[in-house]
Protein backbone atom coordinates (compact mmCIF):
# COMPACT_ATOMS: atom_id res chain seq x y z
CA UNK A 1 0.00 0.00 0.00
CA UNK A 2 1.59 3.60 -0.71
CA UNK A 3 0.55 6.49 1.23
CA UNK A 4 1.54 9.87 1.11
CA UNK A 5 4.11 10.80 4.07
CA UNK A 6 3.29 13.97 5.68
CA UNK A 7 6.94 14.21 6.69
CA UNK A 8 8.92 13.33 4.05
CA UNK A 9 6.05 14.10 1.43
CA UNK A 10 6.95 11.62 -0.48
CA UNK A 11 5.03 8.11 -1.62
CA UNK A 12 5.96 5.52 0.82
CA UNK A 13 5.41 1.57 0.99
CA UNK A 14 3.57 1.67 4.34
CA UNK A 15 2.53 -1.75 4.09
CA UNK A 16 3.94 -3.56 6.97
CA UNK A 17 3.47 -4.51 10.27
CA UNK A 18 5.07 -6.08 12.71
CA UNK A 19 3.95 -8.60 14.99
CA UNK A 20 5.02 -9.58 18.26
CA UNK A 21 7.54 -12.72 18.42
CA UNK A 22 6.76 -14.46 21.80
CA UNK A 23 9.71 -16.24 21.32
CA UNK A 24 10.63 -19.40 24.33
CA UNK A 25 14.07 -18.29 25.22
CA UNK A 26 15.27 -14.28 25.60
CA UNK A 27 16.91 -12.78 23.45
CA UNK A 28 20.00 -11.21 25.04
CA UNK A 29 22.41 -9.80 22.23
CA UNK A 30 24.97 -12.04 24.06
CA UNK A 31 27.98 -10.88 21.51
CA UNK A 32 27.09 -7.18 21.60
CA UNK A 33 26.52 -7.57 25.96
CA UNK A 34 28.88 -10.06 26.63
CA UNK A 35 28.99 -9.35 30.40
CA UNK A 36 32.56 -9.78 31.07
CA UNK A 37 33.49 -8.13 28.40
CA UNK A 38 32.74 -4.34 27.49
CA UNK A 39 29.79 -4.02 25.28
CA UNK A 40 30.46 -4.08 21.53
CA UNK A 41 29.08 -1.79 18.70
CA UNK A 42 27.83 -3.28 15.63
CA UNK A 43 27.28 -1.91 12.01
CA UNK A 44 24.63 -2.87 9.65
CA UNK A 45 25.80 -0.10 7.38
CA UNK A 46 21.94 0.94 6.99
CA UNK A 47 21.12 4.60 6.95
CA UNK A 48 18.49 6.15 7.94
CA UNK A 49 17.24 10.10 7.07
CA UNK A 50 17.95 12.64 9.20
CA UNK A 51 14.28 15.02 10.10
CA UNK A 52 15.16 17.12 12.55
CA UNK A 53 11.46 18.11 14.04
CA UNK A 54 9.78 21.63 13.10
CA UNK A 55 9.41 22.00 17.27
CA UNK A 56 12.05 20.68 19.83
CA UNK A 57 12.57 21.31 23.02
CA UNK A 58 13.46 20.08 27.03
CA UNK A 59 11.76 18.07 29.43
CA UNK A 60 12.95 17.11 32.75
CA UNK A 61 12.92 14.54 35.63
CA UNK A 62 15.05 16.08 38.47
CA UNK A 63 12.64 15.89 41.01
CA UNK A 64 11.98 11.95 39.96
CA UNK A 65 14.78 10.19 38.36
CA UNK A 66 17.34 13.00 39.41
CA UNK A 67 16.84 12.85 43.09
CA UNK A 68 16.82 9.25 43.53
CA UNK A 69 20.52 9.44 43.49
CA UNK A 70 21.01 11.91 46.50
CA UNK A 71 19.42 13.19 48.98
CA UNK A 72 15.57 13.73 48.21
CA UNK A 73 14.97 17.36 47.82
CA UNK A 74 12.76 19.54 50.39
CA UNK A 75 9.75 21.00 48.80
CA UNK A 76 11.22 24.87 48.81
CA UNK A 77 14.15 23.19 47.07
CA UNK A 78 12.15 21.91 44.47
CA UNK A 79 9.92 24.82 44.38
CA UNK A 80 12.90 26.83 44.02
CA UNK A 81 14.37 25.12 41.33
CA UNK A 82 11.14 24.86 39.36
CA UNK A 83 11.27 28.26 39.48
CA UNK A 84 14.86 29.09 38.25
CA UNK A 85 13.82 26.07 35.46
CA UNK A 86 11.11 28.10 34.22
CA UNK A 87 13.16 31.27 34.19
CA UNK A 88 15.89 29.38 32.54
CA UNK A 89 13.31 28.02 30.02
CA UNK A 90 12.21 31.28 28.74
CA UNK A 91 8.66 33.05 27.55
CA UNK A 92 8.20 29.95 25.33
CA UNK A 93 9.17 27.09 27.31
CA UNK A 94 11.61 25.58 25.51
CA UNK A 95 12.00 23.60 29.02
CA UNK A 96 8.73 22.27 28.69
CA UNK A 97 8.16 19.82 31.23
CA UNK A 98 8.81 18.41 34.87
CA UNK A 99 8.10 15.65 36.14
CA UNK A 100 7.49 14.39 40.25
CA UNK A 101 6.37 11.76 42.30
CA UNK A 102 3.38 11.66 44.14
CA UNK A 103 3.79 9.07 46.87
CA UNK A 104 4.61 10.77 50.23
CA UNK A 105 3.05 14.18 51.77
CA UNK A 106 6.17 15.84 51.03
CA UNK A 107 5.71 14.95 46.80
CA UNK A 108 2.16 16.53 46.89
CA UNK A 109 3.72 19.39 48.99
CA UNK A 110 6.05 20.21 46.33
CA UNK A 111 3.59 19.96 43.42
CA UNK A 112 1.15 22.15 45.38
CA UNK A 113 3.94 24.83 46.01
CA UNK A 114 4.91 24.48 42.37
CA UNK A 115 1.37 24.57 41.23
CA UNK A 116 0.65 27.93 43.28
CA UNK A 117 3.68 29.72 41.38
CA UNK A 118 1.14 30.23 38.22
CA UNK A 119 3.69 29.63 36.03
CA UNK A 120 3.18 28.23 32.18
CA UNK A 121 6.44 26.59 31.81
CA UNK A 122 7.44 23.64 32.58
CA UNK A 123 4.13 21.62 32.78
CA UNK A 124 4.43 19.50 35.78
CA UNK A 125 3.52 15.80 35.00
CA UNK A 126 4.40 12.40 37.31
CA UNK A 127 5.65 9.39 37.31
CA UNK A 128 3.59 6.53 39.12
CA UNK A 129 2.78 2.55 39.79
CA UNK A 130 0.78 1.21 37.33
CA UNK A 131 -2.68 1.22 39.13
CA UNK A 132 -6.03 2.20 38.95
CA UNK A 133 -5.62 3.96 42.26
CA UNK A 134 -2.67 5.96 41.16
CA UNK A 135 -4.41 7.48 37.86
CA UNK A 136 -7.20 8.45 40.00
CA UNK A 137 -4.48 10.98 42.07
CA UNK A 138 -2.79 12.23 39.30
CA UNK A 139 -6.59 12.87 37.53
CA UNK A 140 -7.88 14.91 41.26
CA UNK A 141 -4.37 16.68 41.06
CA UNK A 142 -5.13 18.40 38.08
CA UNK A 143 -2.09 16.69 36.25
CA UNK A 144 -2.71 16.01 32.18
CA UNK A 145 -0.06 13.43 32.09
CA UNK A 146 1.66 10.59 33.71
CA UNK A 147 4.61 8.53 33.33
CA UNK A 148 4.22 4.48 33.24
CA UNK A 149 7.32 1.90 33.07
CA UNK A 150 6.69 -0.31 30.49
CA UNK A 151 9.97 -2.21 30.20
CA UNK A 152 10.59 -4.14 26.53
CA UNK A 153 13.86 -5.60 27.26
CA UNK A 154 14.18 -9.41 27.67
CA UNK A 155 16.36 -8.48 30.71
CA UNK A 156 13.12 -7.37 32.23
CA UNK A 157 10.70 -9.13 30.98
CA UNK A 158 12.48 -12.89 31.42
CA UNK A 159 14.24 -12.23 34.19
CA UNK A 160 12.84 -9.17 36.55
CA UNK A 161 9.08 -9.44 35.35
CA UNK A 162 9.25 -13.56 34.84
CA UNK A 163 6.91 -12.98 32.03
CA UNK A 164 6.71 -13.61 28.25
CA UNK A 165 6.86 -10.93 26.28
CA UNK A 166 3.04 -11.61 25.44
CA UNK A 167 2.01 -11.20 29.30
CA UNK A 168 4.11 -8.37 29.83
CA UNK A 169 2.45 -6.63 27.14
CA UNK A 170 -0.91 -7.40 27.71
CA UNK A 171 -0.32 -6.80 31.21
CA UNK A 172 0.99 -2.77 30.01
CA UNK A 173 -1.97 -2.78 27.52
CA UNK A 174 -4.24 -3.17 30.20
CA UNK A 175 -2.58 -0.71 32.52
CA UNK A 176 -2.79 2.06 29.47
CA UNK A 177 -6.00 1.29 29.21
CA UNK A 178 -6.85 2.66 32.63
CA UNK A 179 -5.41 5.57 32.23
CA UNK A 180 -6.90 6.11 29.23
CA UNK A 181 -9.92 5.17 31.40
CA UNK A 182 -9.19 7.96 34.07
CA UNK A 183 -9.04 10.47 31.39
CA UNK A 184 -4.95 10.73 31.51
CA UNK A 185 -2.84 10.54 28.90
CA UNK A 186 -0.29 8.08 29.31
CA UNK A 187 3.65 8.55 29.04
CA UNK A 188 4.74 4.58 28.03
CA UNK A 189 8.74 4.70 29.46
CA UNK A 190 10.10 2.17 27.21
CA UNK A 191 13.11 1.05 29.60
CA UNK A 192 15.98 -0.42 28.25
CA UNK A 193 14.71 -0.18 25.04
CA UNK A 194 18.97 -0.26 23.93
CA UNK A 195 18.78 -4.01 24.73
CA UNK A 196 15.22 -4.94 23.22
CA UNK A 197 14.43 -6.84 20.42
CA UNK A 198 13.02 -4.17 18.37
CA UNK A 199 10.89 -4.86 15.72
CA UNK A 200 10.22 -8.55 17.60
CA UNK A 201 8.73 -6.67 20.33
CA UNK A 202 9.31 -2.70 20.77
CA UNK A 203 7.75 -1.55 17.58
CA UNK A 204 4.40 -4.35 17.74
CA UNK A 205 3.81 -3.36 21.46
CA UNK A 206 3.82 0.65 20.43
CA UNK A 207 1.69 -0.03 17.42
CA UNK A 208 -0.44 -1.44 20.27
CA UNK A 209 -0.28 1.65 22.07
CA UNK A 210 -1.34 3.67 19.19
CA UNK A 211 -4.16 1.77 18.83
CA UNK A 212 -5.90 1.92 22.22
CA UNK A 213 -4.73 5.81 21.80
CA UNK A 214 -6.74 6.26 18.17
CA UNK A 215 -9.62 4.04 20.03
CA UNK A 216 -9.40 6.51 23.39
CA UNK A 217 -8.96 10.10 21.84
CA UNK A 218 -6.45 10.85 24.17
CA UNK A 219 -2.68 10.91 22.54
CA UNK A 220 0.26 8.46 24.58
CA UNK A 221 3.58 9.99 24.78
CA UNK A 222 6.44 7.66 23.84
CA UNK A 223 9.78 7.84 26.01
CA UNK A 224 12.69 5.98 24.82
CA UNK A 225 14.90 5.48 27.75
CA UNK A 226 18.54 4.22 27.12
CA UNK A 227 18.59 3.26 30.73
CA UNK A 228 22.40 1.64 30.59
CA UNK A 229 23.58 4.42 28.46
CA UNK A 230 24.34 1.57 25.43
CA UNK A 231 22.94 3.74 22.99
CA UNK A 232 25.32 4.94 20.22
CA UNK A 233 24.86 8.18 18.25
CA UNK A 234 26.66 7.09 15.37
CA UNK A 235 25.34 5.99 11.56
CA UNK A 236 25.21 2.57 10.27
CA UNK A 237 24.99 1.38 13.93
CA UNK A 238 22.60 -2.05 14.20
CA UNK A 239 20.10 -2.39 16.60
CA UNK A 240 19.09 -2.27 19.36
CA UNK A 241 21.91 0.26 20.01
CA UNK A 242 21.55 2.78 17.11
CA UNK A 243 19.85 5.73 18.35
CA UNK A 244 19.00 6.76 15.10
CA UNK A 245 17.29 3.35 14.29
CA UNK A 246 15.05 3.66 17.67
CA UNK A 247 13.74 6.78 16.15
CA UNK A 248 13.58 6.41 13.09
CA UNK A 249 12.00 2.67 13.70
CA UNK A 250 9.25 4.49 16.16
CA UNK A 251 8.43 6.94 13.69
CA UNK A 252 8.30 4.91 10.24
CA UNK A 253 6.97 1.47 11.62
CA UNK A 254 4.49 2.81 14.62
CA UNK A 255 3.67 5.66 13.70
CA UNK A 256 4.84 8.09 16.44
CA UNK A 257 4.22 11.98 15.37
CA UNK A 258 7.75 13.84 16.32
CA UNK A 259 5.60 15.65 19.38
CA UNK A 260 4.83 12.33 21.05
CA UNK A 261 8.29 11.03 20.92
CA UNK A 262 10.91 11.61 23.42
CA UNK A 263 14.46 10.32 24.37
CA UNK A 264 15.79 9.73 27.78
CA UNK A 265 19.08 8.92 28.19
CA UNK A 266 21.92 8.18 30.91
CA UNK A 267 25.90 8.63 30.54
CA UNK A 268 27.23 5.18 31.46
CA UNK A 269 29.33 5.44 28.41
CA UNK A 270 30.18 9.33 27.63
CA UNK A 271 27.63 9.64 24.88
CA UNK A 272 23.98 10.84 27.13
CA UNK A 273 24.62 14.30 25.49
CA UNK A 274 25.20 13.32 21.78
CA UNK A 275 22.58 10.68 21.84
CA UNK A 276 20.21 13.07 23.17
CA UNK A 277 21.31 15.65 20.50
CA UNK A 278 21.23 12.60 17.96
CA UNK A 279 17.09 12.11 18.62
CA UNK A 280 16.56 15.48 18.36
CA UNK A 281 18.35 15.20 14.56
CA UNK A 282 16.27 12.18 13.56
CA UNK A 283 12.93 13.26 14.83
CA UNK A 284 11.83 13.26 18.25
CA UNK A 285 10.43 16.52 19.54
CA UNK A 286 12.02 15.91 23.68
CA UNK A 287 15.33 14.82 25.11
CA UNK A 288 14.76 14.16 28.61
CA UNK A 289 17.46 15.76 31.00
CA UNK A 290 17.92 16.45 34.50
CA UNK A 291 19.61 19.73 36.58
CA UNK A 292 23.48 19.02 36.47
CA UNK A 293 23.33 15.47 34.94
CA UNK A 294 22.35 14.77 38.19
CA UNK A 295 20.82 10.90 38.38
CA UNK A 296 21.36 7.05 38.91
CA UNK A 297 25.24 5.80 38.59
CA UNK A 298 27.27 8.14 35.53
CA UNK A 299 23.54 10.21 35.14
CA UNK A 300 20.93 11.34 33.10
CA UNK A 301 21.72 14.21 30.19
CA UNK A 302 22.44 17.30 31.86
CA UNK A 303 19.83 19.79 31.26
CA UNK A 304 22.07 22.86 31.04
CA UNK A 305 24.14 20.74 28.22
CA UNK A 306 20.87 20.54 25.91
CA UNK A 307 20.31 24.05 26.37
CA UNK A 308 23.86 24.69 25.00
CA UNK A 309 22.40 21.99 22.11
CA UNK A 310 19.37 23.43 21.54
CA UNK A 311 21.27 27.09 20.59
CA UNK A 312 24.20 25.36 18.25
CA UNK A 313 21.59 23.79 16.49
CA UNK A 314 19.12 26.44 16.15
CA UNK A 315 21.06 28.95 16.18
CA UNK A 316 18.91 30.95 18.53
CA UNK A 317 18.41 30.46 22.40
CA UNK A 318 14.46 31.22 22.01
CA UNK A 319 14.03 32.87 24.84
CA UNK A 320 16.16 30.82 27.19
CA UNK A 321 18.27 32.79 29.81
CA UNK A 322 21.57 30.71 30.34
CA UNK A 323 22.73 32.99 32.86
CA UNK A 324 19.82 31.22 35.25
CA UNK A 325 22.47 28.10 35.04
CA UNK A 326 25.01 29.78 36.97
CA UNK A 327 22.11 30.62 39.47
CA UNK A 328 21.36 27.31 39.42
CA UNK A 329 24.43 25.79 39.86
CA UNK A 330 25.37 28.37 43.03
CA UNK A 331 22.20 27.27 44.79
CA UNK A 332 23.27 24.00 44.59
CA UNK A 333 26.34 24.78 46.06
CA UNK A 334 25.44 27.05 48.74
CA UNK A 335 21.67 25.87 49.54
CA UNK A 336 21.43 22.60 48.59
CA UNK A 337 25.02 21.91 49.87
CA UNK A 338 25.96 19.25 46.64
CA UNK A 339 29.56 19.26 45.45
CA UNK A 340 29.69 20.15 41.93
CA UNK A 341 32.84 18.23 40.41
CA UNK A 342 35.07 21.61 39.67
CA UNK A 343 35.97 20.84 35.63
CA UNK A 344 32.17 20.20 34.70
CA UNK A 345 30.84 22.46 31.72
CA UNK A 346 29.56 25.32 32.04
CA UNK A 347 28.90 24.78 36.04
CA UNK A 348 31.98 24.06 37.52
CA UNK A 349 33.75 26.41 39.49
CA UNK A 350 37.25 25.58 36.89
CA UNK A 351 35.54 25.04 33.64
CA UNK A 352 36.50 28.85 32.71
CA UNK A 353 39.76 29.04 34.40
CA UNK A 354 43.39 27.97 33.42
CA UNK A 355 46.41 27.32 35.44
CA UNK A 356 48.72 27.54 31.87
CA UNK A 357 50.94 30.59 32.24
CA UNK A 358 50.89 30.31 28.13
CA UNK A 359 47.03 30.32 27.74
CA UNK A 360 47.01 33.52 30.51
CA UNK A 361 49.18 34.85 28.33
CA UNK A 362 46.74 34.52 25.59
CA UNK A 363 43.78 35.56 27.70
CA UNK A 364 45.60 38.69 29.17
CA UNK A 365 45.42 40.06 24.71
CA UNK A 366 41.96 38.81 24.28
CA UNK A 367 40.01 36.57 26.08
CA UNK A 368 38.51 34.68 23.18
CA UNK A 369 41.74 32.69 21.79
CA UNK A 370 41.60 30.59 24.91
CA UNK A 371 37.63 30.90 26.13
CA UNK A 372 35.19 28.70 24.46
CA UNK A 373 32.70 32.17 24.09
CA UNK A 374 31.52 34.92 25.74
CA UNK A 375 31.06 33.38 29.14
CA UNK A 376 30.86 36.64 31.21
CA UNK A 377 27.75 37.84 28.59
CA UNK A 378 26.46 34.05 28.01
CA UNK A 379 26.51 32.09 31.92
CA UNK A 380 27.60 35.27 33.74
CA UNK A 381 30.62 33.80 34.28
CA UNK A 382 34.01 35.62 33.41
CA UNK A 383 36.77 33.76 32.17
CA UNK A 384 39.35 33.68 34.85
CA UNK A 385 42.97 32.12 35.95
CA UNK A 386 44.06 30.36 38.83
CA UNK A 387 47.75 31.10 40.04
CA UNK A 388 50.17 28.67 40.39
CA UNK A 389 54.05 27.73 39.79
CA UNK A 390 53.20 28.11 36.03
CA UNK A 391 51.21 31.35 35.96
CA UNK A 392 53.86 33.63 35.18
CA UNK A 393 53.18 37.66 35.17
CA UNK A 394 50.69 37.33 32.46
CA UNK A 395 48.69 34.69 34.81
CA UNK A 396 49.32 36.92 37.55
CA UNK A 397 48.15 40.37 35.72
CA UNK A 398 45.08 38.87 34.44
CA UNK A 399 44.06 37.71 37.98
CA UNK A 400 44.33 41.27 39.19
CA UNK A 401 42.76 42.63 36.18
CA UNK A 402 39.96 40.04 36.59
CA UNK A 403 38.90 40.00 40.20
CA UNK A 404 39.44 43.45 41.21
CA UNK A 405 37.50 45.02 37.54
CA UNK A 406 40.55 46.70 36.13
CA UNK A 407 39.68 48.32 32.54
CA UNK A 408 41.15 50.30 30.50
CA UNK A 409 43.90 53.14 31.83
CA UNK A 410 43.50 50.82 35.44
CA UNK A 411 44.71 48.08 33.83
CA UNK A 412 47.80 45.86 35.18
CA UNK A 413 49.91 44.64 33.04
CA UNK A 414 52.55 42.21 32.77
CA UNK A 415 55.33 44.76 33.89
CA UNK A 416 53.55 46.84 36.59
CA UNK A 417 55.10 47.13 39.88
CA UNK A 418 52.17 45.34 41.85
CA UNK A 419 51.96 42.79 39.19
CA UNK A 420 56.28 41.94 39.46
CA UNK A 421 56.22 42.15 43.45
CA UNK A 422 53.69 39.36 43.59
CA UNK A 423 55.37 37.19 41.04
CA UNK A 424 58.39 37.44 43.07
CA UNK A 425 55.89 36.69 46.27
CA UNK A 426 54.17 33.15 44.54
CA UNK A 427 57.81 31.67 43.27
CA UNK A 428 58.92 32.29 46.90
CA UNK A 429 55.93 30.19 48.22
CA UNK A 430 56.58 27.23 45.24
CA UNK A 431 60.17 27.57 46.42
CA UNK A 432 59.20 26.34 49.56
CA UNK A 433 57.85 23.25 48.67
CA UNK A 434 54.24 24.21 47.94
CA UNK A 435 52.17 21.97 44.75
CA UNK A 436 48.57 23.56 45.26
CA UNK A 437 47.31 26.87 43.30
CA UNK A 438 46.93 29.80 45.70
CA UNK A 439 43.07 30.59 46.99
CA UNK A 440 41.84 33.53 46.45
CA UNK A 441 41.54 34.90 49.67
CA UNK A 442 45.87 34.64 50.16
CA UNK A 443 46.22 36.66 46.94
CA UNK A 444 43.55 39.09 48.05
CA UNK A 445 45.20 39.36 51.43
CA UNK A 446 48.94 39.59 50.02
CA UNK A 447 47.17 42.26 47.56
CA UNK A 448 46.13 44.74 50.01
CA UNK A 449 49.67 44.10 52.07
CA UNK A 450 51.64 45.09 48.43
CA UNK A 451 49.09 47.92 47.84
CA UNK A 452 49.28 49.48 50.99
CA UNK A 453 45.89 48.74 50.99
CA UNK A 454 45.38 50.79 47.81
CA UNK A 455 43.63 47.91 46.25
CA UNK A 456 41.30 45.81 47.82
CA UNK A 457 38.69 43.90 46.74
CA UNK A 458 35.17 45.28 46.20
Amino acid sequence: MLELSPKTNLLEENNYRYSLQDVQEPVLYREVYDYDEIPKVAFNHRRVPMSMPEDIWITDTSFRDGQQSINPYTPEQIETLFRLMSKLGGPYGVIRQTEFFIYSKKDREAIERCMGLGLKFPEITTWIRASREDFRAVRDLGIRETGILVSCSDYHIFKKLNKTRREAMEMYLDTVRDAFDAGVMPRCHLEDVTRADFYGFVVPFVNELMRLSEDAGIPVRIRACDTMGYGVPYTEVALPRSVPGIIYGLQHYSGVKSENLEWHGHNDFYKAVANAATAWLYGASGVNCTLLGIGERTGNVPLEAMVMEYASLRGSLDGMDPTVITEIAEYYRHEIGYTIPPMTPFVGRNFNVTRAGIHADGLLKDEEIYNIFNTEKILNRPATVAISKNSGLAGIAYWVNQNYGLRGPRELDKQSPLVLKLKEWVDAQYEDGRTAALSNEELETKIYELSGGALKMA
